[in-house]
């Protein structure tokens, strides 16, 4: 992570030199030093190119040494090749930071991939900071800087917008000056070779001028740096992404467009859900959330009122409320006797209040005002459809609901449907900082958004939870398991690892004969489970290699023939021990898989689920990444659709919860001490009333 007072270097730069700047009014350099100049930065700019020419009336220096020890910040416009030797050259006057708008890098493949690690090395030598290559620049509107390849420079504003791809720059450029949007900073980030989000993230803020904080990624260069970053600027700020990437065409489109690697999409919707980033479905609705967040307070609560002109607008948007975390309240007691003073018998004033076409802006000013006082309300959604009796009223309605923000703590959202007949008063609207969409759904996922974000900052900190645990014993398991060649550790040295972590196990005993399985079945006690024992075989069940609730000795000798036959015939490379003898696990229990496999981008991605059609066919699965805190091991449980029936649906029995938790936590701080295990599967984890206990599990050593 990278001091404040770097990134105040390139991001409030009192001084720029730009390297490649020349005469030629097209070049990159000669297009960056005009929009600082357009822009009206003002600061010292020092060109430099070989011949010494002017660039837009200003003397140029002809080479990199010229420049003064002061420079805050250089772009770089340069061909790849010379980009490398310019930035240490720039790191021996020294300049601390700089910017890479250069292309043909890890874009391009493995060659430009080289150069991209070269800068990277560079950089890091001299403890410089790099954005970029292959980056359009930034804009600081705060400070007239626009140090960027786009000639509109944005008004000022309080998002902050980054993005890795240029052209939704541009793109997220042209929306804001069309709705009258600035920006505070806006960010092109390009190849990320040194300067990733989270450095972004932690400037951001921090960054007085700045409200909400908007991106898009593809992928994310340090995973880990990334959620502490995160998690720190969500309880500060809104933070709203748009991640692409998702399905495996657009992984090899991310993969191939940033030259990095991405990670699983479960990862990122982890990742985003416990740092309480805003997670936008699409171009449209991050733009929609930025706008919201910016110019709207954050509501107290999730009661949303819904007020409109018309019936069918109203359902759809109460049916987006339910489908999402808004709560449609009955208005008080009190605000239905002064609507009913004034609205007809016929309208109905339970929520969605819906005034009928015959509103006029009259209707709409009473039924805003009594929504507005009411403390049952949260937030307010207002819907007009263009009906006859509001046509030539549309532009007063919307005058009165600017007069109503002003007085109103509450955020208030609209949606005035149609086409001609309401721009005049949607421009209205959105100059005066009123959100106003074309359809109800957008408008309720703003309000959402907003309400799960404010749950998220009042939120209390996370409670870490730390278990006993034998670490040397743990890690020299796993090390003779590397030093014997094997890739997996099964039966009892996995139990054994998980006795180290003190994970429940069932008793255990390696029976190589019949009558060794009968004798350890009497120490234990009946019921017991019989299952193969080999080194090479990990999928028992599945192969017919595991019998349970074995009561009598004589059930257990023929469990024990069978097993053992069976194995021989069906892996015949395989070496088998002999039988393990367990104990059964809980009365009226259920059993749970839980799993972890080491994501590229964050590391161990620990799942959650019931075992059989839960999660085969309904992907009934929760998750999250290590190191689990406990409200995560708590929300993970209760995620999956099939909670009920842990917690005693039907007159089942309610599992030991707590145990399960326990659990959770504990194969989380395995997975984060001992990095050797690549992917680890503990199932079943057989849970019941009194406890829970893991029958078998797995793990694959790299």
């Amino acid at each position: 992570m990278y001091s404040y007072s770097c990134l105040k270097a390139l991001f409030e730069p009192e001084s720029i030199a730009v390297i490649g700047a020349n005469a030629d009014k097209l070049s990159t350099g000669s297009v960056i030093t005009a929009n600082l100049l357009a822009s009206g930065y003002k600061g010292k700019i020092f060109p430099v190119n070989g011949e010494g020419e002017e660039v837009h009336g200003i003397s140029a220096l002809s080479s990199v040494s010229d420049l003064p020890r002061s420079t805050d910040m250089a772009i770089v416009c340069l061909p790849p090749a010379e980009v490398t030797n310019a930035i240490e050259a720039l790191a021996e006057i020294p300049v601390r930071a700089a910017i890479v708008t250069s292309r043909g890098f890890g874009e391009i493949g493995r060659e430009g991939y080289m150069l991209e690690q070269r800068l990277a090395r560079t950089a890091k030598n001299s403890d410089m900071i790099i954005l970029g290559p292959n980056c359009m620049g930034f804009m600081n509107s705060a400070l007239s800087i626009n140090a960027s390849l786009e000639t509109d420079f944005t008004s000022c504003g309080n998002i902050a917008f980054f993005s890795q791809s240029g052209a939704l720059c541009t793109t997220a450029l042209d929306w804001a000056n069309s709705e009258g949007v600035g920006f505070s900073k806006f960010i092109s980030l390009g190849n990320k070779a040194v300067l990733g989000e989270g450095t972004i993230l932690s400037y951001l803020a921090s960054d007085p001028d700045t409200k909400v904080i908007v991106g898009y990624c593809e992928t994310l260069k340090d995973g880990q740096d990334f959620l502490r970053t995160a998690f720190d600027a969500t309880f500060k700020k809104p933070l709203i992404l748009l991640r692409a990437g998702e399905t495996p065409a657009g992984i090899r489109a991310a993969s191939a467009h940033a030259g990095a690697l991405t990670g699983a999409t479960s990862a990122y919707n982890a990742a985003f859900r416990q740092t309480g980033v805003m997670q936008a479905v699409d171009i449209e609705d991050m733009f929609n959330l930025a706008h919201a967040f910016s110019c709207q307070p954050l509501p107290e609560g999730s009661n949303v009122a819904i007020v409109t002109n018309s019936g069918g607008p109203g359902i759809i948007a109460a049916d987006m409320c339910e489908k999402g975390t808004l709560n449609i309240s009955r208005p008080s007691s009190s605000t239905l006797d002064k609507m009913k003073e004034f609205l007809p018998a016929y309208a109905s004033l339970y929520n969605p209040i819906d005034m009928i076409g015959d509103a006029t802006a009259e209707t709409y000013h009473r039924t805003l005002r009594a929504v507005a006082e009411d403390d049952v309300f949260h937030s307010i959604l207002v819907i007009l459809t263009p009906a006859a009796n509001i046509l030539g009223e549309v532009e007063k309605v919307a005058a009165d609901i600017i007069a109503l923000g002003k007085e109103c703590s509450k955020p208030i959202i609209t949606c005035f449907m149609g086409d001609h007949s309401v721009e005049g008063a949607r421009k209205l609207l959105r100059g005066a900082g009123i959100p106003c969409y074309d359809f109800p759904e957008a408008g309720v996922r703003s309000l959402d958004a907003m309400a799960r974000c404010a749950r998220w900052q009042k939120k209390d900190w996370p409670i870490d939870v730390c278990f006993r645990r034998d670490y040397s014993k743990a890690k020299s398991i796993v090390e003779n398991c590397k030093l014997t060649g094997l890739n997996e550790l099964v039966e009892l040295d996995a139990q054994n690892l998980a006795s180290a972590y003190e994970l429940p196990v069932p008793e255990t005993v390696l029976a190589r004969t019949s009558n060794q399985a009968a004798k350890a079945a009497k120490r234990i006690g009946y019921p017991v489970v019989l299952k193969v024992a080999s080194a090479q075989i990990s999928r028992k069940e599945e192969l017919g290699l595991v019998i349970t609730n074995l009561n009598t000795p004589q059930e257990l000798r023929r469990a024990f023939l069978q097993i053992t036959t069976r194995a021989t015939r069906r892996c015949k490379d395989a070496y088998i021990t002999g039988c393990l003898v367990q104990k059964m696990g809980p009365e009226n229990s259920h059993e749970i898989v839980i799993t972890f496999r080491r994501d590229p981008q964050f590391g161990p991605l620990i799942n959650f689920s019931l075992t059989g059609l839960h999660v085969d066919m309904l992907g009934d699965v929760s998750s999250r990444l290590a190191p689990l805190a406990l409200n995560d091991a708590q929300e993970m449980i209760r995620e999956v659709k099939a909670y009920p029936i842990l917690r005693g649906a039907r007159a089942g029995a309610a599992v030991d919860l707590g145990a399960l938790e326990d659990i959770l936590l504990m194969v989380s701080q395995m997975a984060i001490d001992l990095p050797e295990i690549q992917e680890a599967e503990f199932n079943p984890v057989i849970a019941g009333p009194e406890g829970a206990v893991i029958a078998n599990m797995r793990m694959t050593v790299g």
